[in-house]
């Protein structure tokens, strides 16, 4: 991988020490989110696989640096902490004000964990106003869906982590848990926590929404979406990341 830097969690939000003479070195924050971004997964994950190659196409090189997911909106959505940027991001309005979004640099399918025990049927959001819902501090879930969660008609209960989200659903203290379905398939596959309970939760076939996936660039870097965009024209993007996900999902 090119340069990779593997910040803990419990560093103070200190800039980081990057070199600044090379104006074709990209920085990029992002989280441990496998299989679409994890800095102990082959290529760092799928989705900086796809934003690697692209930049490469334009005769970038891509750093990233992983950091709790508040923590890498901070830092990549300030100018002032080094970075360009931050990803993958869902669009939000309230994104780093002054920033932009790239084009999608990934797709994926966001939805909600059940218990195997447990019938769970919906047509529109109001009708899971039965449950509790799990969420992961600070992600964004669908407009819709954490607007009526704000306004109290969901019930949620966050968790720091999806691993935290989906234990919680295992023990009985949530009724649903919002999840990437393809986070969901990872982690039941690699986590060994949640594999030994793996038969215990399945994916709902109903989905909240197919997700693109963005990188957001700060106010100071904004010129850099279009130089991004022009690589993703000249690669596939959905196919980039099935051969990631295919090449992870082979080898175990």
């Amino acid at each position: 991988m090119l340069s990779r830097i593997v910040v803990s969690a419990v560093l103070c939000l200190a800039v980081p020490s990057f070199a600044t003479a090379d104006d074709k070195v990209v920085r990029l924050a992002t989280l441990e989110w496998a299989p679409y971004t994890s800095g102990s997964a082959r290529h760092d994950g799928a989705t900086t696989e796809v934003v690697r190659r692209a930049f490469e196409a334009m005769g970038y090189q891509l750093e990233v640096v992983f950091y709790p997911w508040e923590r890498a909106i901070k830092m990549g959505g300030d100018p002032g902490y080094g970075l360009h940027g931050y990803f993958p991001e869902y669009f939000r309005e309230d994104s780093a004000p002054g920033g932009v979004f790239s084009d999608p640099v990934g797709y994926g399918p966001l939805g909600l964990a059940v218990r195997l025990d447990t019938e769970v049927s919906w047509d529109n959001l109001e009708d899971l106003s039965p449950y509790t819902i799990g969420t992961v501090q600070g992600y964004a879930n669908t407009t819709d869906f954490d607007a009526l969660a704000a306004e109290g008609v969901i019930n949620v209960s966050e968790a720091m982590t999806d691993v935290t989200n989906l234990m919680k659903l295992v023990y009985g203290r949530v009724d649903l848990s919002v999840i990437d379905q393809h986070v969901f398939e990872y982690l039941l596959s690699t986590n060994p926590e949640l594999n030994a309970v793996q038969q215990q939760l399945q994916f709902h076939q109903k989905l909240l929404e197919m997700k693109a996936l963005y990188v957001t660039f700060n106010s100071a870097n904004t010129h850099l979406a279009d130089i991004l965009n022009q690589g993703l024209a000249k690669i596939d993007v959905r196919a980039t990341q099935e051969e990631v996900f295919s090449d992870y999902y082979l080898s175990k």
